[in-house]
């Protein structure tokens, strides 16, 4: 399968020689095989991990798996905790379309944080032929209806030309280890319901189905070629990116024979429905200001354009540090760290917002979250553990503030309640040599 799977990747200009890649593994079959099969071929790896704190003590164990599988493998690793189940109540969409947003939007922060070229995810043959029937379920365009594709945008999917049990004889074959994900039975979930009970019925009509879909799946593909053609010609035309903000002209929309098709083409990216576009459209002779938000994006009508800015969401997951960093923004602050030699007459910055660590303590990409349910750190000048809730009732943070509280986290331990409490165990003593100053101004 090896040589297949690199094949199709030169086949399809997936990745080069030189291409770094962020390999997506959950601890799964699927995405255990593609991260082997990319070692194996010698590309550039590191693996990322999502923990989206739906499962307990299982999700945690998955994370642990994956962290040892990186170590194997001598790849770097970074995970990622979300708050997935908040999100998806703030947003009003289901944990399924929570975790996608959230994971997607991650995985894009950290491939340019970090300098990788591409975001490698296991989908495989099954997946595109589940993804049309959930698109066509749900309601969707051409572009729904081709299924998934092996490169869109950073995403790179090398193992979409293989069906399952190929996977699965690779793992057998090699003796892998992998993590059954018990959510993969429920049937409450829709995809699972689909996979389970639906297509099977499906095969039962049609035998041979997955040739059939695979040979519609290429002629609806190069009908969409023939639409993104013309659709880049006015891409070029109506959008515009500038400080940080996406721009859309109404005037070009407005002329097309089909305004509210062509926009959600622009729009996919943000994660706006095909419903919400209707209504933008209506709105292109509303007053300015009117506003729109998907998950991840607000959209703002103005005079002659639609302006598109992200939302932060970083109160549901957090902002990874790599070590080089000088200035980073989280929520309305700016945190400015400085990394230098400690001279013999230093004096710790003062000030609640301004603070120093012993550096050699730190391990690195740092990372800034709001603090959640069950952090504890070791409080200066304390031996004991101590739960952030109980320090924020010590210090009377009002309720409505308290979710607006950030902590600095070093490998799993807080080494900073911002603006309450530094930890004990990384502050500068006699013995440090090297420091890293921090200091938190509002934007």
């Amino acid at each position: 399968m090896l040589p297949k799977v690199i094949q199709y990747i030169t086949d399809h200009q997936l990745a080069t020689e030189g291409t770094k890649i962020l390999v997506a593994v959950s601890g799964g079959l699927d995405s255990v095989v593609l991260a082997d099969l990319l070692h194996r071929a010698k590309y550039n790896i590191a693996i990322l991990h999502c923990n989206f704190g739906l499962r307990g003590e299982e999700s945690d164990a998955d994370e642990l798996f994956v962290r040892k599988l990186a170590k194997s493998y001598e790849a770097p690793f970074y995970s990622e905790q979300f708050q997935t189940e908040a999100f998806a109540e703030q947003e009003g969409v289901s944990i399924q379309m929570a975790a996608r947003t959230l994971r997607y939007t991650w995985f894009e922060q950290m491939r340019q944080q970090l300098g990788y070229d591409v975001i490698a995810t296991a989908h495989h043959q099954a997946d595109a032929l589940e993804t049309v029937l959930m698109n066509l379920v749900r309601g969707t365009g051409l572009a729904g209806l081709h299924g998934i594709l092996p490169k869109n945008g950073h995403i790179i999917r090398p193992l979409l030309g293989f069906p399952k049990d190929d996977l699965y004889d690779w793992l057998v074959a090699k003796r892998l280890a992998w993590r059954e994900d018990s959510s993969n039975e429920s049937l409450k979930y829709s995809r699972n319901l689909l996979r389970h009970e639906v297509i099977p019925v499906l095969k039962q009509l049609n035998p041979n189905l997955d040739e059939t879909f695979s040979q519609t799946l290429e002629r609806l593909q190069g009908a969409e070629k023939v639409f993104l053609a013309s659709f880049l010609e006015m891409k070029a035309k109506t959008q515009r990116e500038e400080n940080g903000a996406t721009y859309l002209r109404i005037a070009p929309l407005q002329e097309s024979p089909a305004p509210a098709v062509l926009l959600h083409e622009f729009l996919k990216p943000f994660h706006f429905s095909y419903a919400q576009t209707q209504e933008i459209v209506g709105a292109f002779e509303a007053q300015a200001g009117k506003t729109f938000t998907s998950p991840s994006h607000t959209l703002v009508k103005d005079r002659e354009d639609l302006v598109i800015t992200a939302k932060n969401l970083a109160h549901y997951g957090s902002i990874t540090i790599p070590e080089e960093t000088t200035n980073i923004s989280f929520g309305p602050y700016t945190a400015h760290f400085t990394r230098k030699p400690k001279p013999e007459d230093y004096r710790i910055p003062k000030g609640k917002d301004h603070t120093a660590l012993d550096a050699a303590l730190l391990k690195f990409p740092l990372k800034l979250r709001v603090w959640k349910q069950g952090d504890w750190f070791i409080p200066l000048g304390m031996n004991g553990k101590k739960k952030v809730s109980d320090l924020l009732i010590d210090k009377k943070v009002p309720a409505n503030l308290k979710q607006d509280v950030w902590v600095l986290v070093s490998d799993a331990s807080l080494t900073w309640v911002i603006g309450q409490q530094l930890d004990n165990r990384f502050k500068v003593t006699a013995d440090t040599q090297e420091v890293l100053e921090i200091k938190i101004t509002r934007n």
